[in-house]
């Protein structure tokens, strides 16, 4: 029984994908809607700055910023990471 309501939603997303391609027909971004003014392109290194390089070095810095500031691990690690679980006691034999 899973194995026919599997094979239905397969052929229903493959069904919905294909039409969405069919319809969508990329002779239609030729055409200019009217009061459209489109700027020059980005080069190709202007495009990997803007989306690759300045996302990256934001992360870096929140991510810095984050573990520079963040100073309460050290005064409440209340966790077993500081519990000292070797005996102090000596046998005496």
């Amino acid at each position: 029984m899973d194995k026919k309501n599997a094979l239905r939603a397969g052929a229903l997303a493959a069904g919905t994908t294909l039409m969405m391609l069919l319809m969508s027909s990329p002779a239609l971004a030729l055409a200019r809607d009217d009061g459209d003014d489109p700027g020059k392109g980005l080069s190709v290194a202007q495009t990997l700055g803007l989306y690759v390089l300045l996302p990256l070095v934001l992360f870096a810095v929140i991510a810095g910023l984050v573990m520079v500031l963040d100073k309460s691990h050290k005064k409440k690690d209340v966790t077993s990471s500081n519990i000292n679980v070797k005996g102090e006691a000596k046998a005496k034999a």
